[in-house]
């Protein structure tokens, strides 16, 4: 099965041409290619995770759908940054927005990105003191290194 988006294939836990095997639970699910486009696509999905109120704003939702102006006011930051910070999880598929009278309403698209969104937050408090002294990620993401993924837009 093939995703026309991004050229995503079903890749067996066992293919010789996929990344390593996989533990049977993620058997038969869609895979990006093992190759440089595979890589620099799940670099693109992480790196729209990689801004701190894009982060806050998902954290946000994941229990359930808020509107702007609620979103506004958890991050603390203006209803134009909020509205594009919205935007851009939107555009990546991150969340979904519904319109509801004068209201627009934005949850969670996908479950699974609750659940990389808690793990993350996880593995990030077993590695705390490691990513503290960590000298190779600088403190600010210093913006898009290269283009977006095809059929991405900004």
């Amino acid at each position: 099965m093939t995703i026309p988006a991004y050229g995503l294939s079903t890749v067996p836990a066992s293919s010789p041409a996929g990344p390593p095997p996989l533990p049977a639970a993620f058997s038969g699910m869609a895979l990006l290619p093992a190759g440089t486009d595979g890589v620099e696509v799940v670099v693109w999905f992480f790196r729209a995770l990689a801004d701190p109120a894009r982060l806050r704003l998902l954290e946000f939702l994941l229990d359930t759908e808020h509107t702007v102006s609620e979103c506004v006011a958890q991050v603390s930051l203006s209803q134009g940054r909020v509205s594009a910070h919205l935007a851009c999880l939107a555009g990546c598929g991150y969340v979904q927005a519904r319109r509801q009278g004068r209201n627009v309403f934005y949850r969670v698209a996908d479950p699974r990105v609750a659940d990389l969104v808690v793990l993350a937050r996880s593995v990030a408090a077993g590695n705390a003191a490691a990513l503290a002294a960590c000298v190779h990620i600088s403190p600010a993401p210093a913006g898009p290194a290269g283009k977006p993924p095809q059929g991405h837009d900004r």
